[in-house]
């Protein structure tokens, strides 16, 4: 597939009125996305699980349930999906949804959606410039920054790993890697010292086990396979460690 070939999927049945997700509360703290890429990883994740999208028309507190047709990221625009006989009001539409462990919400504006030529259910729309993200983890997790050297170095079946890091909390990371470097890493295996580069100034070495593995598709890499591992063994000091790392690198985004 090429990366400016818009993403299809065959839909499930439409999003039910229980799956409605809430927008965020003004009150609690959330992060913001702002690369497109990383946007663009989102809405096509979106797509292709075809997970349910809640729109919210301003000043209302009824959602309007529809699901991400597809994404093109050259444009970048992506299709929406809303329910049969549902509408969008015009003005601003703030959009939410689960992503992940976390839910995702942005906002849109335009004076009047207008849907494809016969197909009232299909509305393009352009990528937000910003979504909010808020965790939903039992531990707080922190996505690595582009660029840097977070890495999980490992021997398995004597084969050597180098992996980058997706992300990491004090209760374990996720690993990202092409399907093809992902052989043994399976749900239940557990992998022995595991040697974390944290950034330039903290290095690790701990136990884990893989607890899930997840295929999604990136724009720049293609497809992925995140792999979400649980601490083992992990001594106090060491947990210790983490957490004021994890706190440094939460101060620039709490300071926006």
């Amino acid at each position: 597939m090429q990366l400016n070939e818009p993403i299809v999927r065959i839909r499930k049945g439409p999003p039910r009125l229980q799956d409605a997700v809430e927008p965020i509360p003004s009150t609690v703290p959330s992060h913001e996305m702002a690369d497109i890429d990383e946007i663009g990883d989102a809405l096509t994740m979106l797509a292709e699980t075809g997970d349910p999208i809640s729109m919210y028309a301003a000043g209302s507190r009824q959602a309007v349930l529809g699901r991400i047709l597809s994404v093109d990221p050259e444009l970048p625009h992506f299709v929406m999906e809303l329910n049969e006989r549902q509408t969008l009001a015009p003005g601003s539409v703030t959009f939410v949804a689960w992503l992940r462990n976390a839910k995702l919400q942005f906002r849109l504006t335009d004076k009047a959606w207008r849907s494809l030529p016969g197909k009232p259910a299909l509305i393009p729309m352009t990528f937000p410039e910003t979504c909010e993200v808020l965790n939903r983890r039992a531990t707080e997790r922190v996505e690595t920054p582009l660029g840097g050297n977070f890495m999980a170095s490992f021997v398995l079946n004597g084969a050597p790993y180098e992996l980058p890091l997706y992300d990491f909390s004090v209760g374990g990371v996720g690993l990202r890697c092409a399907k093809r470097d992902a052989r043994g890493l399976i749900k239940g295996r557990q992998l022995v010292d595991v040697r974390l580069d944290l950034g330039p100034d903290t290095v690790i070495v701990t136990d884990l086990e893989v607890r899930l593995t997840r295929s999604y598709r990136s724009f720049l890499l293609g497809e992925q396979l995140h792999v979400g591992c649980k601490y083992m063994n992990m001594l106090p000091e060491t947990e210790r460690a983490i957490a004021k790392l994890l706190i440094e690198m939460n101060a620039p985004q709490r300071r926006r």
